[in-house]
């Protein structure tokens, strides 16, 4: 069997699974973030006084936080409300940071998981080989109630990743020439497993880009089989080592195809208005006027992510057309960015930095206004998304924003390399 296959069978008490079984699964772990109070409303309508296990869930409270209106700060009291009354301790507040990587970071993902959660880019825990894949408010509430749900069992595709980065090159460049070559749709309700000795190569960090993004080819859940490199990344942040049950395709798992690429000929990419899988080379958008640089969401705004930003940006100014807006990941990204001086050339750059987020990702601050063209390090760059739906979004890498941000325009990242 395949990891998803191997997982799913696992959560639901079967020895084996096929692809488009419908299975009766047991999620690990469900979680909930700013929608919360909407699956606490459709509980209570239902009647349903008591969860299955409240140890099973998380809630973050990531979007739109902290609350702008006085309808949303209702909503997150709710959510705060609920937790409380139900012994919810998983739980962390609107100063905490994007659900994701406050999850991971707290140690409450690990290989082998079945993760449901309202985000379709719970995708991402594929990153240390758990199976994660967004579901609705209404299917939350009935996980809390009855702790399953069930799941089609998915197709596998391999990808095979050879070669090793040019300068410039990144694991979003990576993703969004993917997006590019096998559209929105290419690996829908797919299960897409990473492999070749560059995906081995490829940091914690670079397979959680990879795994989120993975969400816009339509996947159900995107995997690197877990390494040492996975150990490393959980060994302190586990309170019981035992949980570290890692799970590996067997040899002779059936593939619906496998998918070569050799990142060695790529280079730096752009995701055009107004669909992400509207890739286009650099050369071909190099020059196109902007008048934001937004370096955030769960797919770019990890430390290492902040890091190569601010490594272009050092001793650089913002060109003076162009608000350049920082939101770290979490609190923890934070933190880190500011003791090692990376916020300092980030802000002495001309950039500004806001609390830690989904923020403009989400719509919530850097709103644009008619005409107005934002590059963004986020995963979507639907129309409206940012505000005005006469506005522009285009997505990259943190390196091609960073050199973007200084010229005022799209540029090649490149060009500030080894200066």
């Amino acid at each position: 069997m395949t990891i998803a296959e191997k997982i799913l069978a696992a959560k639901s008490g079967r020895s084996s699974v096929t692809p488009g079984e419908i299975v009766e699964a047991y999620p690990d772990l469900v979680m909930s973030h700013t929608a919360t109070w909407r699956s606490a409303g459709v509980m209570q309508r239902v009647g349903a006084t008591k969860l299955y296990d409240p140890d099973r869930l998380a809630i973050v409270l990531d979007h739109i936080s902290p609350a702008k209106t006085e309808k949303y700060a209702a909503d997150q009291q709710t959510s705060r409300n609920f937790a409380r009354k139900n012994g919810v301790t998983k739980f962390y507040d609107v100063d905490a940071g994007i659900a994701h990587l406050v999850l991971m970071e707290a140690g409450h993902v690990v290989p082998g998981d079945l993760i449901v959660g309202t985000d379709s880019h719970c995708t991402i825990y594929g990153s240390l080989g758990a199976l994660g894949t967004g579901i609705g408010y209404t299917e939350v509430a009935s996980v809390w109630i009855t702790g399953k749900l069930w799941l089609k069992v998915p197709e596998s595709v391999r990808i095979v990743l050879e070669g090793r980065f040019p300068a410039g090159v990144y694991a979003k460049d990576l993703m969004l020439h993917l997006i590019g070559r096998l559209g929105a749709d290419g690996c829908s309700y797919k299960s897409v497993e990473f492999y070749g000795g560059s995906a081995a190569d490829l940091n914690v960090s670079e397979r959680m880009t990879m795994t989120n993004l993975a969400m816009e080819m339509g996947v159900k859940c995107a995997f690197f089989p877990p390494d040492a490199k996975t150990a490393e990344y959980l060994r302190d942040k586990l309170s019981d080592p035992a949980r570290y049950h890692p799970v590996y395709a067997d040899p002779e798992a059936a593939y619906e195809q496998e998918i070569p690429v050799d990142i060695s000929k790529l280079e730096p990419m752009v995701a055009c208005p107004h669909e992400v899988e509207n890739t286009k080379p650099i050369g071909e958008v190099a020059g196109t006027h902007i008048d934001q640089a937004f370096l955030g969401s769960c797919a770019n705004a990890k430390y290492e992510d902040l890091v190569v930003a601010a490594g272009i940006l050092k001793g650089r100014r913002i060109h003076p057309g162009v608000r350049m807006i920082v939101t770290p990941g979490s609190k923890k990204i934070m933190l880190e960015a500011m003791n090692s001086g990376v916020l300092q050339t980030l802000l002495e750059s001309g950039g500004m930095v806001t609390n830690p987020g989904c923020g403009a990702c989400a719509g919530d601050g850097g709103t644009l206004s008619d005409g107005e063209v934002c590059l963004s390090t986020a995963n979507r760059n639907f129309i409206g998304r940012m505000g005005s739906n006469k506005s522009q979004i285009y997505l990259s890498s943190p390196a091609t924003l960073a050199a973007s941000a200084i010229r005022g325009a799209i540029a090649d990242p490149r060009e500030f390399l080894n200066r």
